[in-house]
């Protein structure tokens, strides 16, 4: 339901709420928590989206699971059960699963988008008036005439807050040059677009530039539509997600380790050997953005470069059901993962013409296919985004990207960093445009607590007059 938008409020500025740019996850789940600590907020969305849903919980189908199992999946950290609770904890879910079994499964993201939108909606009714809606596309935020923030929207309309955060999730894949200015549906830019797989017909060849979730997203869409032509999946390295394990791993509180570099990657390659992969990732799980902050610029580019594939297929898995789906598609030639680059797409007729370079060899392969989809991923280089707030802060010099272009930059409370390096006004960012501070800031367990810890910051804080 749209409010009222102030444009000139009456209110004193730390009375004034806390404007959030984005309803999805990261968005959503700071409303509720600014209301719980008593303090109004106003999500700002766009039109025809649905609130809470974003871009992981929405562009998606039923067969597309959770990559965290349901029991770390609560929008609280502080009521870890509460997502269980939401399923019907103790019932037997549908496919005859035991209620004991729960923790362990992996809800369908829809599912998940359902949860946060009633988290949403009961939050509204039980806090009136503490979580209001304002429908509209921001394109700029100023400072107002009494310290506070002014949110200028699109049609002219403007929203005075208190604070302005920043949640506006995962962009789309960043651009290839090798299939620049090829039209769609043969090139797909962007594959959570809706019906982004309509042309795509149930024999056609399909060509996937990348091999991590994205892509696995993407097959998992084509095979769910009865697609049975084939598919080339083609990375750098060629590596896929890792599969969780089918029983969770409980996992025993370790210290911060204190290798840095290189060491650290032995060091983490040891504890594999001793207690298993899945038990040395999950063990870095509470440290990670210790250690990601331990390193300078220059530790964390060599991160980027060298160890940053290997530690996303083993970081972020596939639920064990989709992987074994996954193995039976390339058991049965349907899918063809490979390493190598594009380097040249071309028209060829009604299809594309793709060279490409496999890994270690100096001799290039043509390859025929009726379609190419970006799955890189999302891109994370605020420079190169298509959201007209983005924009405009960075273009004014209000915001700029971090050194590794994984975001904003951002001070350790979450502002925004101007062109000159200085955090002078609320204006906060949240989620993903947080990683380069944090690192791991795209799952749930992450999010959940920044939203909590960000709520309480912005209900103490107060507007200079």
């Amino acid at each position: 339901m749209p409010i009222a938008v102030q444009n000139h409020g009456q209110d004193r500025p730390s009375e004034k709420p806390v404007a959030i740019i984005g309803g999805g996850f990261s968005g959503t789940l700071l409303a509720v928590q600014l209301a719980r600590a008593g303090t109004r907020a106003v999500i700002v969305e766009r039109e025809g989206t649905a609130l809470g849903h974003g871009l992981a919980y929405g562009a998606c189908g039923p067969q597309h699971l959770l990559n965290v199992r349901a029991a770390n999946m609560s929008a609280f950290p502080d009521d870890p059960a509460h997502f269980l609770r939401w399923l019907g904890h103790g019932e037997p879910p549908g496919g005859g699963t035991s209620g004991s079994d729960l923790p362990n499964r992996f809800a369908s993201r829809a599912d998940y988008g359902r949860y946060l939108a009633d988290v949403l909606a009961q939050a509204r009714a039980a806090m009136p008036g503490l979580v209001e809606v304002c429908l509209g596309t921001a394109h700029d935020v100023v400072p107002a005439h009494d310290g506070a923030l002014r949110v200028l929207l699109h049609d002219g309309r403007a929203l005075d807050a208190r604070a302005v955060v920043l949640a506006q999730g995962n962009a789309p894949p960043a651009p290839h040059r090798a299939l620049a200015g090829l039209p769609p549906p043969r090139v797909i830019a962007d594959p959570w677009a809706r019906h982004a797989f309509d042309a795509i017909s149930p024999e056609a060849a399909v060509f996937l530039l990348g091999t991590g979730l994205t892509a696995i997203d993407v097959i998992q869409a084509l095979d769910a539509r009865g697609h049975r032509g084939p598919i080339l999946a083609l990375s750098r390295r060629g590596l896929l997600p890792r599969a969780h394990a089918d029983i969770g791993p409980v996992v025993d509180p370790q210290p911060l380790p204190t290798a840095r570099g290189s060491a650290l990657v032995a060091h983490v390659r040891k504890r594999a050997r001793t207690v298993g992969w899945h038990h040395a990732i999950d063990e870095l799980r509470p440290h990670t953005h210790a250690l990601w902050q331990a390193h300078a610029a220059e530790g964390q580019a060599r991160f980027l470069r060298h160890a940053r594939p290997w530690w996303d297929v083993h970081r972020h898995r596939m639920a064990p059901q989709i992987a074994r789906r996954i193995a039976a598609l390339e058991a049965e030639g349907r899918l063809q993962v490979v390493a190598g680059s594009l380097e040249a797409a071309q028209a060829a007729g009604a299809r594309l013409a793709l060279r490409w370079r496999p890994r270690g060899t100096d001799a290039p392969v043509e390859t025929l296919v009726d379609h190419a989809v970006i799955c890189t991923g999302p891109d994370g280089n605020p420079e190169r985004s298509r959201d007209p707030l983005l924009r405009t802060l960075l273009s004014r010099g209000a915001a700029r990207a971090c050194p590794q272009r994984l975001g904003l930059d951002i001070d350790p409370a979450w502002r925004l960093r101007d062109r000159e390096g200085k955090a002078a006004l609320p204006l906060y960012a949240m989620g993903t445009l947080t990683k380069g501070l944090g690192w791991e800031m795209v799952a749930v367990p992450d999010i959940r607590v920044q939203a909590r810890d960000l709520a309480h910051h912005l209900a103490r804080i107060a507007v200079p007059p």
